[in-house]
């Protein structure tokens, strides 16, 4: 008996995913470009199951039921392309080739492309949840040729996180390289969430004076609100956990994040694509501000400046933190709808984003309650141009504002960094402002570059230029050819 599906590359996440696959019944094919590592699997923790090894890719592909299907989990990039060069000698019209890495959207349109061309499909895989959700259920997003969908929709759906009410948090997103772009926003969200969680736990512990067993405690009751989440609960576990001194681990971890590119991918395409991503942007710039160590510790020489203990009342002070983390949390998600809206606009992917919410309701790092919350606001309106259009993320965020300018303004009154929540605020007193001082910026780039500008007592698309100096010319650079 042949296997259903093949896996390319043995390392935790496909050890992971083909024992998985394996527990639901599905025969799998496992290869590794250190061949060795195949034996060491099958004699590991793959003893006993019915996974098949292969030592060459020829002998993989003999193993397989047609269409083959093989999934890559190798690292993204050149080594993607590879094992693509390597296994389309092998493969006949209408096989699969699946990369179930964290892959740049472009290169998935690209190999959707290149493979068509020569009779293969192609899928682009967005896999989340770490190794735990790899081993007992990930989120998995597809897209990218549909005809491959129903060959794998039955392995893929079974392997895949639940949510409470059953449905598998794996469906088809879209074409070509939708399924890497949505698990790229994906990814953008989760820098954005893991940095404002951080904000609240410096404002609780250099703000509020906060030992770490009270603040364990206090991320523990946020654990029984709209805040409940994967994040939430790793780091009420993280503050609680003590090292072999019994003083608190985390204390002695060195402050200096790293980072794989996914976070800084979604600015560029946000910047691309004229969305404003300010707080994922923010995360992912906070990220690299924190790698400057010993240049931090330089210039605090420079300005010394500690954090002002915060005086009042600390459960006041506790609640109106965890509005402002609620709230901010909402911002996140909806610059990341709104990416994704554009991009299914720009590559008419007709992405379905209470579908997309669902794919992440569990298995994934950004699961979350209120996650259930944003499918619903889109299954009761498509067109949802951004969340606080939903009555429920609008009652939030108008119940929040008080409690989130006064942390906002304390933490700068203090001399804490919180740029997340700072750069949430922001954006929703912009993006919900009727007039916005840009009329004065357009006036300035018709004044040094003569870019012209509309003006509010004519049609939208009537453009103007006005000689500010009377030294200038009439003539303005749009409209001027050479």
């Amino acid at each position: 008996m042949k296997g259903d599906i093949g896996v390319i590359g043995l390392a935790v996440m496909g050890q992971n995913l083909i024992l998985n696959m394996n527990d639901k019944g599905f025969k799998v094919v496992a290869f590794n470009r250190t061949t060795s590592k195949v034996d060491e699997f099958l004699n590991g923790a793959a003893k006993g199951t019915n996974i098949i090894g292969a030592h060459s890719l020829q002998e993989l592909v003999d193993k397989l039921e047609k269409p083959r299907k093989i999934m890559l989990m190798v690292r993204a990039g050149s080594v993607v392309d590879e094992f693509i060069a390597q296994l389309v000698p092998y493969l006949e019209e209408g096989d699969i080739i699946i990369d179930g890495g964290n892959s740049n959207y472009p290169d998935t349109n690209r190999r959707c492309e290149e493979l068509a061309a020569k009779g293969l499909r192609f899928i682009g895989a967005g896999v989340s949840g770490g190794e735990e959700g790899a081993r007992h259920g990930p989120s998995i997003m597809p897209g990218g040729h549909f005809s491959s969908w129903e060959h794998v929709k039955p392995i893929f759906q079974a392997i895949s996180a639940k949510t409470p009410d059953g449905e598998p948090c794996c469906d088809w997103v879209g074409d070509n390289g939708a399924g890497h772009f949505v698990k790229m926003v994906h990814n953008g969200i989760e820098y954005g969430d893991m940095q404002l969680i951080c904000e609240a736990y410096q404002f609780m512990k250099d703000g509020l004076g906060m030992s770490y067993d009270e603040m364990h405690e206090a991320f523990k009751a946020w654990k029984k609100t709209e805040l409940n989440s994967y994040l939430i609960d790793i780091s009420t576990d993280i503050l609680a956990f003590k090292d072999t001194d019994g003083t608190p681990l985390v204390e002695k971890i060195l402050d200096t994040a790293g980072q794989k590119g996914t976070g800084k991918w979604t600015g560029i395409n946000a910047l691309d694509m004229g969305i404003p991503l300010t707080l994922i942007s923010e995360s992912v710039f906070a990220r690299c501000v924190s790698s400057f160590k010993e240049q931090r510790v330089a210039a605090s020489k420079l300005f010394t400046h500690t954090a002002e203990k915060i005086s009042g009342d600390r459960a006041e002070w506790l609640e109106a933190l965890r509005l402002s983390l609620l709230a901010s949390k909402i911002i996140s998600y909806t610059q990341g709808f709104m990416l994704m809206h554009e991009a299914s606009k720009t590559f008419n992917w007709n992405l379905n984003y209470g579908n997309t919410a669902l794919l992440w309701r569990e298995g994934c790092i950004i699961r979350s309650v209120f996650l259930g919350n944003i499918r619903d606001a889109y299954i009761n309106n498509p067109q949802l141009t951004w969340l606080a259009e939903d009555e429920y993320f609008r009652n939030i965020l108008q119940n929040a504002l008080p409690s989130w300018r006064k942390v906002v303004a304390k933490s700068v009154e203090a001399a804490i960094p919180m740029p997340c929540m700072t750069a949430a605020i922001t954006f929703l007193d912009g993006y919900t402002s009727a007039r916005l001082p840009a009329n004065l910026l357009q006036a300035q780039r018709d004044y040094f570059g003569a870019h012209t500008y509309e003006r509010t007592d004519k049609p939208r698309g009537e453009f103007f230029h006005t000689n500010w100096t009377g030294r200038g010319g009439d003539t303005a650079s749009s409209t001027y050819q050479v």
